[in-house]
């Protein structure tokens, strides 16, 4: 049997069917009937001539071949997306746009100068900007929903990682702690400490590389208590329930009750994110300012 390319609308419905893990929570979240979106990964399914799900009473998982068709049908999608928005902004006679996210503990620190230098570099682009988690970023490149992303390499294959440079890492003491005047600090030093952080769920690949620098400093973490965002990670570390890590940017989103000292050695990358594919025009214009807004803006920032 000779399998066909899927219908896009289709394979966007199969990949939200794989995130989601069940046909019932994708079907709401696609605004379908759980009839419909089965009858579409049925029609799926013949086009490319296999099974693309198991499906159990506990959900769906994907087949090798589905594991496959979402591996190399994502960047399509993204492609065919970003094609029919481009293609709408023309027919309506709309300039150049470009869609950016921002990672969200980056965002308070880099977003505003970023908008207010890429006014002034490139005033016939119009930037639509969003604050989002890790995840939301991925997702938005991969769906076309996003054209850049200003975050930390996400260590996955199918977005490019465009490295601007990097920034110290701290970690975040309560004030007062016996820590607190150390003028760096190592992992090592940490093994003893109760700490807070993001759910391993919020993002895989970097829980995987956490694990792997808790590994090499000896210890496994106590982690008392997660929470989603910088912010509150530095109110449970302003409560006293706990120190964590974050980059040197994240500083400015608490003012009181938490103390920073460097981690010895550390670096937090700071990213371009994109699709697959060569850069645009405009993306290759928004990374100069983004670049330029980074050495603007954070006094540790190292150029790559």
């Amino acid at each position: 049997m000779t399998a066909s390319l899927p219908d896009l609308r289709v394979l966007r419905s199969f990949a939200v069917v794989a995130e989601e893990g069940s046909i019932s929570r994708a079907a709401v979240r696609l605004h379908l009937s759980q009839q419909s979106l089965s009858q579409q990964i049925r029609s799926l399914e013949r086009d490319v001539g296999a099974e693309v799900l198991h499906r159990s009473s506990q959900g769906v998982t994907l087949t090798a071949v589905g594991e496959i068709l979402l591996r190399e049908g994502l960047p399509l999608l993204g492609a065919g997306e970003r094609l029919t928005a481009t293609v709408g902004r023309r027919v309506r006679g709309e300039g150049v746009a470009l869609r950016a996210g921002f990672l969200s503990s980056l965002a308070n620190e880099v977003m505003p100068a970023v908008l207010t230098q890429h006014a002034t570099r490139c005033p016939e682009v119009e930037l639509g900007t969003a604050d989002l988690p890790i995840a939301d970023l991925v997702a938005g490149l991969r769906e076309g929903r996003l054209d850049v992303a200003v975050g930390r390499p996400p260590l996955v294959d199918d977005v490019v990682t465009h490295v601007l440079g990097s920034e110290p890492v701290v970690i975040a003491l309560p004030a007062g702690h016996r820590l607190a005047a150390a003028p760096r600090l190592t992992l090592a030093d940490l093994a003893n400490e109760n700490w807070v952080l993001t759910p391993r769920s919020s993002w895989a690949p970097w829980h995987r590389k956490y694990d792997a620098d808790f590994r090499a400093a000896g210890y496994e973490p106590r982690v008392v208590q997660r929470s989603t965002s910088p912010q509150g990670l530095l109110a449970l570390v302003a409560a006293g329930v706990g120190i964590t890590r974050l980059a040197a940017s994240a500083q400015s989103l608490r003012s009181g009750g938490v103390h920073f000292v460097e981690l010895d050695g550390e670096r937090a990358v700071i990213a371009l994110l994109t699709p697959p594919g060569p850069l645009s025009p405009a993306g290759q214009q928004f990374r100069a300012t983004v670049r330029a807004a980074l050495e603007a803006e954070l006094p540790d920032f190292r150029a790559a």
